[in-house]
């Protein structure tokens, strides 16, 4: 059982002992310390906003969650079954002090999460986390006497969320529907379900097959939207004849996509292409975090603007994206950020651009990835023991390479990223679970393997 807190949220697995998983006691400590932070901070708003993806365990911990906040005085705007950019546009179009999103994103059923908000939607600050986490720890909140306890409504944002995608003005539903488009989505079994069917709808898109769409939170696959557990949808789309297919998460912030081949687009490509489109109309900066592909530089570069690497975290991309101006950013992962419409990664977003820059460029989606600049990235993990002290280890690779011919750069804003002239390695302590993070990226995969067994061997000596 595992209990994780973060700049990610407080994230584990249900069930266990107070402090292991994430149990009932956890979720009312946490909820309770958040709603007394945004007392403290923003004292003359009452109001916060609450959504959920579909796991096993989402209608238990959205109880307890709604109790909570009104027990400290807040009226909750439940939207009930929501993705994670609907519950962060919701926070603005409430006018909310804040909202909790209750997903684990792409972590299997067992585990669940709290991802805090702040007024303006977007996650919070390393600070502003690390002093809810103070309060929770310290029991620094004070519940509400009877006659101050909060109310709970019911609202949908989806259609919000849909009429605010559909009204960007890179959005072309008319030339989308035009192109008579059949697309393959696979929904997991969660709010991708209930979100995407409806999206392509507006979108212009009459051929529509889902796959995985009961939101149950039964997953039907490992559901990370990575290539090795997405063998059903490329089946499909192929069996199909369809044009291309859409992949979430379970909270759709992150999106993969698949050639009419069934072949993948490579979810660092989801952002690149995205970009691309974006850039073509209206030049500017781009962020992606270290962790992403060389490939959006390149594009970037290729249309007059200038990228810039944040730390991982969709918070630190945000936060550097507004420092640079950045028109267009995000993960690596397959997460888009168009500030044009909302601070925050999202896959309805990233399915709307993708679609209006296909029906632009009028060609099949593996003839669009093979206009990108071709990198592989290679991703991998070490599982962290009890006694191993990370930070050392990290110190030890950036001594091992500093000052090396081969090596460009080394940058430590998190953990650490060795530049070499044909390639890139980075490690980092993930936030999430109990592991080191290696991903490493050259021009071909022998190469990118190589250059992080290369690391990993030295960690181990």
């Amino acid at each position: 059982m595992s209990l994780v807190k973060s700049i990610s949220g407080i994230r584990g697995t249900i069930g266990g002992r107070v402090g292991d998983g994430l149990s009932g006691i956890d979720i009312v400590r946490f909820t309770a310390a958040y709603a007394a932070w945004r007392r403290q901070t923003m004292p003359e708003s009452k109001k916060i906003v609450m959504g959920r993806d579909a796991r096993i365990s989402g209608e238990m911990v959205e109880h307890l969650v709604v109790g909570t906040l009104m027990s400290m005085g807040f009226d909750v705007v439940n939207i009930g079954l929501a993705t994670t950019p609907t519950t962060e546009m919701a926070v603005i179009g409430e006018k909310a002090a804040g909202g909790l999103i209750l997903t684990a994103s792409h972590n299997p059923k067992q585990w669940n999460a709290l991802k805090l908000l702040n007024e303006k939607g977007e996650f919070l600050s390393d600070k502003e986390g690390k002093e809810v986490l103070r309060i929770a720890e310290k029991d620094e909140y004070v519940f509400a006497d009877v006659d101050s306890l909060g109310k709970a409504v019911v609202k949908d944002y989806l259609p919000y969320h849909i009429d605010n995608v559909i009204k960007l003005p890179l959005v072309h539903t008319e030339a989308i529907r035009c192109c008579g488009f059949k697309v393959v989505i696979d929904c997991i079994n969660s709010v991708g379900a209930v979100a995407l069917p409806p999206l392509l709808k507006s979108l212009g898109v009459e051929q529509t097959i889902v796959l995985n769409g009961t939101p149950d939170g039964r997953f039907a696959h490992n559901p990370e939207p990575l290539p090795q557990h997405l063998e059903g949808i490329s089946q499909a789309v192929r069996e199909n004849k369809a044009d291309v297919g859409f992949v979430v998460d379970p909270d759709v912030d992150r999106l993969a996509i698949v050639c009419e081949n069934g072949e993948m687009f490579g979810e660092e490509y989801t952002l690149v292409s995205v970009a691309d489109y974006v850039l073509s109309h209206t030049p500017g900066n781009t962020v992606s975090n270290l962790s992403s592909s060389r490939a959006l530089r390149d594009v970037t570069r290729l249309h007059g603007g200038e990228y810039s690497a944040s730390a991982v975290g969709e918070v630190n991309v945000t936060t550097l994206m507004k420092q640079t101006g950045a028109v267009i950013g995000g993960e690596g992962n397959g997460g888009v950020i168009y500030p044009a419409i909302h601070y925050g990664r999202d896959a309805l977003v990233g399915i709307a651009l993708f679609l209006s820059l296909l029906a632009e460029r009028k060609c099949r989606v593996s003839e669009l990835r093979q206009s990108y600049p071709d990198y592989s990235i290679s991703k991998n993990r070490i599982d962290l023991e009890p006694k191993m002290d990370v930070d050392a280890l990290l110190v030890k690779i950036k001594n091992i390479y500093n000052g090396r011919t081969e090596v460009e750069k080394i940058t430590d804003i998190d953990g650490v990223k060795i530049d070499f002239t044909d390639g890139w390695v980075h490690l980092r302590k993930s936030n999430t679970e109990p592991i080191i993070r290696v991903y490493s990226e050259a021009k071909d995969e022998r190469r990118a393997n190589e250059l992080a067994n290369e690391v990993i061997e030295e960690i181990w000596k």
